[in-house]
C-alpha cells in the first residue's frame, strides 16, 4: 500500500503534515528520507506546529536529537546523517516508547534499528517547489493514518 501526494509548495507540505498530525498516537514513529533539502525539516516544522510547538524547529544535524516538549505530546526530532549508521550511544530505542511523536530524517541510513511498525515517508525533489511525498505504512495502525489522511 503506497500512496503519493504532490506539492507545490512550502506550505503545501506543511499542511500534509498538519493533517497527519491530526491522527497521531503516543509511539508514533515517522521515518523521512529525502535528499538534502528535499523538505523534511518543513515537514517536521508542519507536524510541530500542529503538535502546539511554538519553539522554531530546525534541523538537529549537529545535535542528532531535539527534544521539543511545549506540545500536545513530546516530539522528538531527529537528523541521524551524521552518525554513518552507529546508534549506540544516543538511546534511539528508548524514544520510540517514550510516549511522543518521533521523526526521524535520513531513516534510511538506521533501517536496521527502525521500529517494525512506523510510517515511511520518501520525498522526492520534482523541481524547486514541487514536492512528491510516498508514504509506506508499516503495520494497522499506519495503514489507519494513510486512509484518513491521504
Amino acid at each position: 500500500m503506497n500512496n503519493k501526494i504532490t506539492t507545490y509548495s512550502e506550505h503545501e507540505t506543511i499542511e500534509v503534515a498538519q493533517n497527519l498530525e491530526s491522527e497521531k498516537f503516543p509511539n508514533m514513529v515517522i521515518c523521512l528520507e529525502g535528499d538534502l533539502g528535499s523538505g523534511k525539516t518543513v515537514f517536521t516544522k508542519g507536524f510541530a506546529q500542529a503538535l502546539g510547538i511554538e519553539e522554531n524547529v530546525t534541523s538537529p544535524t549537529f545535535n542528532i536529537i531535539k527534544e521539543y516538549t511545549s506540545g500536545e505530546m513530546p516530539l522528538y526530532h531527529m537528523d541521524v546523517y551524521r552518525l554513518d549508521g552507529n546508534i549506540s550511544d544516543i538511546g534511539l530505542e528508548d524514544y520510540y516508547n517514550k510516549n511522543g511523536i518521533t521523526i526521524i530524517e535520513w531513516s534510511d541510513l538506521i533501517k536496521e534499528f527502525l521500529p517494525e511498525e512506523r510510517l515511511d515517508i520518501k520525498i522526492k525533489v520534482i523541481d524547486e517547489d514541487t514536492r512528491t511525498l510516498t508514504f509506506i505504512p508499516h503495520g494497522s495502525a499506519y495503514e489507519d493514518i494513510c486512509e484518513a489522511v491521504l
